[in-house]
């Protein structure tokens, strides 16, 4: 599939210079009607023959292994969650803190690989640890710093904020060494380039479909260790959380579906399934290039007002604007998007489906 086709099949860049995919990427149609198709499979098919249990649970599985092949995972290590937020959530509730352990983040994360931590400590009493970066990079020798003291470390895999990748595999080992679990928000990262949460070696890796992968609000996944996972205690469970639902007592499953829980929609976990066969079609190969070739436009005009990286690592691009929330404003009143950021800058996001003609707009609208 071309970008061109792929850029027909999303209703949302008709009329609009959609620059925003690093907060929520616009759906092509195939993927919403594959939401549609099985709402409509679930709600009149499967009630009508008595099934609507063993429909969701057929097509939660079907689910699982397509994601999961994805992400180079094992289906046994992944758990199905709403969100990048609600699988840091589930894991920063069920780790068997003692009080006065140490969580450390980095200053680059999304308050989604924040909020959890720091509720933890309130509940557990734990101390936390920023671990301080500069211009989107992490330096190593703070690293070691920041794990010397901390049973868990959270990170990113890509900012947010400056779009830098973050070297994952080589924190891993650091952490590990120093005895530290590690926890990675990967949601930049599926669908801009490729993933294999087992080559990073981090304990846990949670992403959602609904930015690069251009799936639908909903569909979050979670890989766990199975080492990890063996320790998690769960505050929460329920029948999707045990092997056997009519056994007594509580046995929680083994691995990352004992933090699954109870009755969910599958329709947005079916839709990402089309949403990744979408980018297949397209090539990570190609997704690159094109978001290489057009970031690099974008940076050319951008000047000194550039935030982010010369050189590719991503499509989101930051930058230095006098007034920020005014010019967002601004912009979406001309049919460009883009969003501001929490530290007084602007991002825009550059995906496979946008054009050069979109940079350009971009460009001349500011």
């Amino acid at each position: 599939m071309d970008p061109e086709d792929l850029r027909d099949e999303i209703p949302a860049v008709d009329d609009t210079v959609y620059l925003n995919t690093g907060a929520s990427g616009p759906s092509p149609r195939p993927v919403v009607e594959a939401a549609t198709d099985f709402l409509e499979r679930h709600e009149y098919d499967a009630h009508a023959a008595g099934e609507p249990y063993g429909m969701a649970y057929d097509e939660l599985g079907a689910a699982r292994e397509h994601i999961a092949e994805f992400v180079g995972a094992d289906p046994d290590n992944l758990a199905l969650t709403n969100s990048t937020a609600d699988g840091l959530s589930r894991i920063a509730a069920a780790v068997d803190f003692e009080a006065g352990d140490t969580v450390a983040y980095t200053d680059l994360e999304h308050p989604a690989g924040i909020l959890p931590w720091e509720r933890a400590a309130d509940v557990y009493g734990l101390d936390t640890h920023v671990l301080e970066t500069e211009a989107g990079r992490v330096e190593m020798d703070a690293v070691k710093d920041a794990v010397s003291e901390a049973s868990l470390l959270c990170l990113s895999s890509l900012s947010w904020n400056y779009g830098t990748r973050l070297p994952v595999s080589e924190i891993v080992d650091v952490a590990h060494d120093a005895g530290a679990r590690v926890v990675v928000d990967a949601v930049q990262s599926p669908g801009q380039h490729p993933v294999d949460v087992t080559e990073w070696g981090a304990d846990a890796v949670a992403g959602a479909g609904h930015k690069w992968l251009l799936g639908l609000w909903g569909a979050g996944f979670l890989h766990v260790d199975p080492a990890f996972a063996a320790e998690l205690e769960p505050r929460r469970a329920s029948y999707r959380s045990v092997d056997d639902p009519s056994a007594p007592g509580c046995d929680l499953s083994a691995g990352a579906q004992k933090l699954e829980i109870g009755t969910v929609s599958p329709a947005p976990h079916v839709a990402l399934g089309t949403a990744i066969d979408r980018i297949r079609a397209v090539g990570l190969d190609t997704v690159q290039a094109r978001i290489e070739r057009l970031t690099d436009r974008l940076k050319a005009g951008l000047g000194d007002r550039c935030l982010s990286p010369r050189e590719y690592e991503s499509g989101l691009v930051t930058f230095r604007a006098d007034d920020p929330e005014a010019l967002v404003e601004c912009l979406g009143e001309d049919g460009v998007v883009i969003r501001s950021l929490p530290d007084g800058t602007v991002r825009a996001s550059i995906h496979v489906f946008n054009t050069a003609a979109d940079v350009d707009r971009l460009l001349g609208a500011l």
